[in-house]
């Protein structure tokens, strides 16, 4: 069976078009969550964001994620994707929910939004699609630009990825802005402990990886699980001046 990981590099994610043609498919087909649901990320994001916060959500498609928020408290999400048929799709879907806004937008170019206008953007996969694309650098740039743009100060970008720190932490330093950075690794092997909501698992999941001074795995860090999911939260901190 192919793993997800190998999905990514076997198809070009990083264009609209394929985004549409794969939506008309499986237009009122089942939801699907890239990566992992809300159930295993919730310990990180009630932790990190109050559900009084805006958030914004990247490259949203048809994913579960932002309605089980909304059941959990949440009282803003925005949520925004290239493929104007799946965002169609999602306005029909959930429009018995005032708490969820649903916008087609490319990602590169944010413009609709004013600076400084989010609490909070949770990115599931979007800038791994990114990179998967044509230009992928510099397309990850301009995303990466618009994030710290919309973005409060001191608010937070959670990003959540195949990229270990080697090649993402370069991603996120390019962009300009300051982070602070606290990683935590989901090995696979733990989703169904994280879905059944075990408090065991909850707080060991919690439990930051140590980063070298340049946001680095310390020298010997062994990532047993190669599929392993990284969730770096990003911390937005003045820009000095």
């Amino acid at each position: 069976m192919q793993s997800e990981e190998a999905m990514w590099q076997a198809t070009d994610y990083g264009d609209a078009g394929y985004w549409d043609a794969r939506y008309k498919t499986e237009k009122g087909g089942a939801p699907f969550d890239w990566y992992r649901s809300y159930a295993a990320l919730r310990p990180f994001l009630r932790h990190f964001v109050p559900t009084s916060s805006r958030v914004l959500m990247l490259g949203c498609g048809n994913s579960l994620m932002s309605e089980d928020m909304v059941k959990d408290g949440y009282t803003e999400i925005v949520n925004v994707d290239i493929s104007s048929v799946v965002i169609d799709m999602m306005k029909q879907r959930h429009d018995h929910i005032p708490q969820l806004t649903y916008v087609q937008m490319d990602v590169r170019d944010m413009r609709l939004f004013s600076d400084r206008s989010f609490d909070c953007i949770v990115d599931k996969g979007t800038l791994d699609a990114l990179l998967c694309g044509t230009n992928a650098l510099q397309a990850a740039s301009q995303m990466l630009g618009e994030v710290n743009r919309v973005l409060k100060q001191s608010g937070i970008y959670m990003l959540i990825t195949y990229g270990a720190p080697s090649v993402r932490v370069q991603n996120l330093k390019q962009a300009g802005p300051s982070w602070k950075i606290t990683l935590y690794i989901l090995s696979s092997s733990r989703v169904e402990e994280e879905i059944n909501g075990l408090s065991s698992s909850a707080e060991l999941t919690m439990e930051p990886v140590p980063l070298t001074e340049n946001g680095q795995l310390p020298a010997g860090f062994v990532i047993e699980d190669l599929e392993s999911h990284f969730i770096y939260v990003c911390e937005k901190m003045p820009e000095l001046s």
